[in-house]
């Protein structure tokens, strides 16, 4: 039996010094047929350890309505095949660039700062879940306990994520060290928080194991640590050997050599690590998450692409980067015996495959088939309020009259908005209080607001999406709007395609709305990309899996397709458009396709 403890300077496994070696793969981002893979890439090179997240959004999108809850056991089984530990992070927030940081929507609509608090709603809700997921962990830990034989591989759980960069209730995480206990969670609690003073004072729990997460500097970091805590083994949680993207951004890359140094620098101080990460994977589903700038992190928002490859050593295809070999010569110098071979690629794409797009539905159509119910009211209704956490929401009002034209207003939109009036198209606007132009009265308009993702870091972690504030002509506020959402996963219910509107493609002249083709594989299925030449921003299906959102604007300029998706023959593709496909998706340059993954080496 394996017993893991947190020593006076080391972490000791059945009594001996121990290095956690650990890389960060999020379960949820890698197509489970490819676990096995990914995981022996990361042993490959030279980890004993992997870390993953548990989003709770993910797995209980609606209250009380759980969606595939045994996937973290499922990993967790899978990294034991795989010879690693592991290390998990269950929240109940995560951050890790994912939609509202983990939280659902439906709890951050209504309880707004209350929640990462106290708060005796927000713990209900967290008891709820936990309840689901915490006796796969107990089930799967090397300690023995009521709720399994130990011997598993998870060897720690970590405390909320980054709580000192958020909020100073203590109470609030003493609750959540006493509910993981409380639930059978007997190896050692953690936490993580960036290693500032404020930070560490606010983010750490009296006797629960404090990390630091940076991407440099390891020695002032850990200083900064050992003036809070003089004892304990030394641990970069998060060690960011990469970076992010967001849509419209250029990204920011991180030189292989720059990053093995920073690596040994964490190695040499005797600490353990966690490479931050170690295989991104993808934001598959809608599900990436967004940001906002400036220092108090109030002001514009930037939404994260779809790949969260984050210049990882093993990239979003699961290859080997230049950083592979790179961390993969530190990590040798300090791992015990000599390295397992590095696995070869998974299965490629044979031959490239050209969409052919047959069908179309408007927008309205889809929305009438797939939408929810209708409010009207003397305001918009915000996403929350429709029950909608990916998708969009469209906003109708009249203008009465007659009267002359005046200034048309937006006031508190987030996100993104194509504006319509008259059944004309006016203009497609970002968010914060937005000129629409001028209106003369009586006239129709709508507004398709489409989220681009929720906040999943800072002090506006759960803000509201869709139109927070109204909408004026001249100075007058327009009342008797009519809200109608569509959340992105009804376009994934048994049948629901079938209730679509489908008509011929021919008609659509690059309107917005779901448009429906076949892409033919012949021979050898494998993983693959989607490119999208002239469509603008949408959402793409392939046989109902959902490669998440695309835009024109870049960075990113193709969706990876996991191989198992695909099937030798006949594909379905569905695509989304919500700004305006091509005039001619069928021909030349507006026909989708598939391409095999370009070596990542």
């Amino acid at each position: 039996m394996t017993r893991f403890e947190v020593g006076e300077r080391d972490f000791l496994l059945d009594g001996r010094p121990v290095r956690l070696l650990s890389g960060a793969l999020h379960y949820f981002r890698v197509h489970e047929a490819q676990w096995g893979h990914r995981l022996a890439m990361l042993r490959a090179m030279g980890l004993n350890c992997v870390e993953t997240y548990v989003p709770w959004n993910l797995h209980e999108p609606r209250p009380g309505e759980f969606r595939d809850p045994q996937a973290p056991g499922r990993f967790l089984d899978a990294v034991r095949a795989a010879g690693l530990w592991a290390i998990v992070r269950p929240g109940p927030y995560i951050c890790a660039e994912w939609e509202n940081g983990g939280l659902p929507e439906w709890l951050t609509g209504p309880l707004g700062p209350r929640v990462r608090t106290r708060d005796a709603e927000f713990l209900r809700a967290v008891d709820r879940w936990w309840g689901r997921l915490l006796p796969q962990v107990v089930a799967r830990q090397c300690a023995p306990g009521p709720g399994g034989p130990g011997g598993g591989p998870v060897l720690m759980v970590q405390v909320e994520n980054e709580y000192g960069s958020y909020g100073s209730d203590g109470v609030y995480l003493d609750r959540l060290v006493e509910r993981l206990r409380a639930r059978g969670v007997r190896v050692p609690l953690c936490t993580s928080d960036g290693p500032e003073d404020h930070m560490l004072s606010a983010g750490s729990v009296p006797g629960v194991l404090a990390t630091v997460n940076f991407g440099s500097g390891a020695r002032e970091a850990f200083a900064a640590l050992r003036r809070h805590r003089p004892e304990g083994p030394l641990m970069c949680m998060e060690f960011w050997c990469g970076w992010f993207a967001h849509w419209g951004r250029a990204p920011a890359p991180r030189s292989a050599r720059d990053a093995a140094a920073a690596l040994r620098e964490i190695l040499e101080c005797g600490a353990s690590v966690n490479v931050y990460m170690a295989h991104g994977g993808t934001s598959f589903g809608g599900w990436a998450g967004a940001n906002r700038s400036g220092a108090l992190h109030d002001g514009e928002l930037r939404a994260t692409v779809t790949s969260y490859d984050y210049g990882a050593p093993v990239d979003e295809r699961g290859r080997p980067t230049e950083k592979f070999w790179r961390l993969r010569e530190v990590l040798a110098e300090f791992a015990q015996g000599p390295l397992p071979p590095v696995p070869g690629p998974e299965p490629a794409l044979s031959a490239p495959a050209h969409a052919v797009m047959e069908q179309w539905a408007p927008a309205d159509g889809v929305m009438a088939a797939l939408g929810g119910a209708e409010v009207e009211a003397g305001r918009p209704a915000t996403f929350e309020e429709l029950g909608v956490d990916r998708g969009v929401v469209r906003y109708r009002v009249t203008v009465p009259g007659p009267r002359g034209r005046y200034p048309l207003r937006v006031t508190g939109l987030r996100d993104r908005a194509v504006v319509w009036v008259d059944g004309e198209r006016r203009a497609v606007v970002d968010g914060g209080e937005v000129l629409l132009g001028e209106v003369a009265g009586a006239a129709s308009v709508e507004l398709w607001v489409g989220s681009l993702g929720r906040v999943n870091y800072g002090p506006l972690l759960g803000e509201s999406k869709g139109i927070t504030g109204g909408l004026l002509h001249e100075r007058q506020y327009l009342h008797g709007v009519r809200s109608r959402g569509l959340r992105l996963d009804a376009l994934e219910e048994p049948g629901a395609v079938a209730e679509v509107p489908f008509r011929g493609v021919a008609g659509a002249g690059g309107a917005t709305g779901l448009y429906r083709g076949t892409v033919t594989v012949a021979g050898r299925p494998g993983d693959a990309e989607l490119t999208l030449p002239g469509w603008r921003h949408g959402f793409a299906w392939i046989n109902g899996f959902c490669l998440g959102r695309y835009r024109s604007t870049g960075p990113q300029h193709a969706l990876y397709v996991p191989g198992p998706v695909l099937r030798e023959g006949g594909n379905e593709l569905l695509l989304w458009e919500w700004e305006g496909a091509p005039a001619r998706v069928g021909e030349g340059a507006g026909a989708p396709g598939l391409s095999p993954c370009a070596d990542g080496s």
